[in-house]
């Protein structure tokens, strides 16, 4: 989920709900053709639900992680000490 800085409230909000309704149909998507699958083709069923959940859980946890992630947590940290060393002046 990124999410431009530069953006207004209303585009953000709007970009939050696309993602969670993203990622609710591929739940229930998910969901729904393993259920059918484990009726109609069990031996074919684990490898489908194994293959699609490992998807899926990616899926999550970009989803959950989205722009707190570590990798954007550091970016901050990093941006912040180097605008603060931009605006001190050198001691010469």
């Amino acid at each position: 989920m990124t999410i431009d800085p530069h953006s207004t409230p209303e585009e953000r909000a709007a970009k939050r709900v696309e993602d969670y309704t993203g990622l609710m149909w591929h739940v229930v998507v998910y969901v729904i053709v393993n259920a059918f699958l484990w009726i109609i083709v069990p031996q074919a069923a684990f490898w489908v639900t194994l293959g699609w959940g490992i998807g899926l859980a990616f899926h999550l946890a970009a989803y959950f992680i989205g722009d707190d992630g570590p990798v954007n947590k550091r970016y901050q940290k990093y941006l912040a000490e180097e605008r603060a060393r931009e605006t001190q002046t050198p001691d010469v």
